[in-house]
């Protein structure tokens, strides 16, 4: 664990943090050679650090693993050794100069297809929520249709009832008379057979 701490570190603050600002210093002075040896220093660093990914799940329970990627960033940054510069020129610039037309192709038909693929799971990411939109719209007009029938119902008994009451005030004096008359001596005929 401790061994894995220091590793970090070591990997953090001179694998990382010491060549960014030594890079800072190159595009700062404008001199060529430096850039051109901390371009170098990053592509190798970028492929160690594509490999560290993979070898710390693998590797990992190996005595001195650790001590030994530590040893490894130091090699590659050392003004003496050149690591960066010599695993450069002898493995990777050739590697990608034989390969560069195929990496070039490869990359432009992922980029297509990357795009294609966007394109469609962005379809179909719309017509999913368009699908949605459309059906909780459908929901939500048969909860209101059926509020709305509920309340037209509850309204034409009311108007019923408040066309009934407007009509007896409506009429005039005499024919209110004559309609209470009758409706009071319907009743009183009710009451007097029944009591007969």
């Amino acid at each position: 664990m401790v061994s894995w701490i220091i590793s970090r570190l070591v990997v953090l603050i001179f694998g990382t943090l010491y060549p960014a600002y030594s890079s800072y210093k190159a595009v700062k002075s404008k001199d060529v050679r430096e850039y051109v040896k901390w371009m170098m220093y990053w592509i190798i660093f970028a492929l160690f650090t594509t490999v560290e990914v993979i070898t710390d799940i693998f590797l990992c329970w190996l005595p001195f693993y650790y001590e030994l990627k530590i040893a490894f960033v130091v090699w590659l940054l050392s003004p003496y050794t050149k690591g960066s510069s010599v695993l450069y020129r002898k493995f990777v610039h050739p590697t990608l100069s034989s390969k560069e037309k195929d990496i070039d192709e490869y990359l432009c038909q992922a980029k297509d297809k990357s795009y294609d693929t966007l394109v469609h799971f962005g379809r179909k990411g719309l017509n999913v929520a368009a699908t949605a939109a459309v059906m909780a719209a459908s929901k939500g007009q048969g909860v209101l249709s059926e509020r709305l029938r509920s309340f037209s119902m509850q309204d034409l008994s009311s108007f019923q009832a408040e066309g009934q009451a407007s009509s007896v005030t409506t009429q005039p004096a005499a024919a209110q008379h004559r309609t209470h008359t009758m409706m009071r001596s319907k009743s009183e005929t009710g009451y007097n057979k029944a009591s007969s």
